[in-house]
């Protein structure tokens, strides 16, 4: 008969510290996973949550300011705006293009070779920051703060929109230009790819209602094409998308394909109407 084996102690708390070892392991794993999974309903659910409600206070902020929401502003009964340049074929814009804007979902493109002239003679130039107009969209039950500049922390992260500085304000010949975040902070374009041609696009300001039509949608490009933001707004990367002639236009601007900030998309539209408050 063969002896029985003997288990020295040496071989037992060996056995005991690698069980120790693997459930400790195990458990450090777990606890990493819950943080993990934390902060991802932190970043895509309470930022939102936080960042809708923040725009929405602004909104209704602003109506207070300026007395009342427009009576029907979603499609205002206004006379014809200025009409925009004709389509048609022709070279692109020169200009640089600047770097492409930087953070997740954010849509910033660069400004660079954007409109120079300033806001018409009589109007204030709204301070770095300031939410200073509301944008709707009515296909997308938008209502959302315009803010100058696209910065952010101080404007895209409260979940309002951003205008790109250097590009025209509401209602001026040239482009009037626009980002927003896509995914989180509110993400209030991240139905933009939803928008067809005929859509309107409504802008209200202290002092008047710009409505504009969407006229075209530029579904991928490269975060450094700021020729989608100039005053006559053409594509550097896909010179076939874009305008050729002097009009009234809006660009909205956001990253794609979603949860990535890899390219941009851009959906134009032209002014059509406007009138007082």
């Amino acid at each position: 008969m063969r002896a029985p084996g003997i288990v020295h102690h040496g071989t037992r708390r060996r056995r005991a510290a690698y069980r120790r070892a693997v459930w400790s392991g195990a458990e450090v794993l777990v606890t990493v996973g819950v943080v993990l999974l934390l902060l991802v309903v932190h970043q895509v659910w309470w930022t939102n949550r936080q960042a809708q409600h923040n725009a929405e206070r602004k909104v209704q902020a602003l109506e207070r300011e300026w007395g009342a929401p427009a009576p029907g502003s979603g499609d205002p009964d206004a006379s014809a705006g200025p009409g925009a340049g004709k389509d048609g074929e022709g070279k692109s814009a020169e200009g640089k293009s600047g770097a492409g804007g930087g953070g997740r979902s954010t849509g910033r493109l660069s400004s660079s070779g954007a409109g120079r002239a300033g806001v018409d003679s009589g109007r204030t130039r709204p301070r770095w920051s300031q939410a200073y107009a509301v944008l709707g969209i009515p296909r997308l039950s938008l209502r959302v703060p315009v803010a100058e500049g696209v910065s952010k922390p101080d404007v895209l992260n409260k979940g309002y929109v951003g205008h790109y500085k250097g590009t025209q304000q509401p209602g001026q010949a040239g482009n009037f230009a626009l980002a927003g975040h896509r995914n989180t902070h509110g993400e209030p374009f991240r139905y933009l790819p939803r928008l067809r041609r005929g859509d309107t696009i409504t802008v209200e300001t202290r002092t008047a209602v710009y409505t504009y039509t969407v006229d075209r949608t530029l579904a991928q490009t490269s975060p450094r094409d700021g020729g989608v933001i100039r005053p006559v707004p053409r594509s550097t990367v896909r010179p076939s998308y874009g305008y050729s002639e002097p009009g009234y236009y809006i660009t909205l601007t956001t990253c794609t394909p979603e949860y990535t900030s890899r390219y941009r998309m851009a959906v134009w539209g032209k002014l059509t109407a406007m009138r007082p408050r």
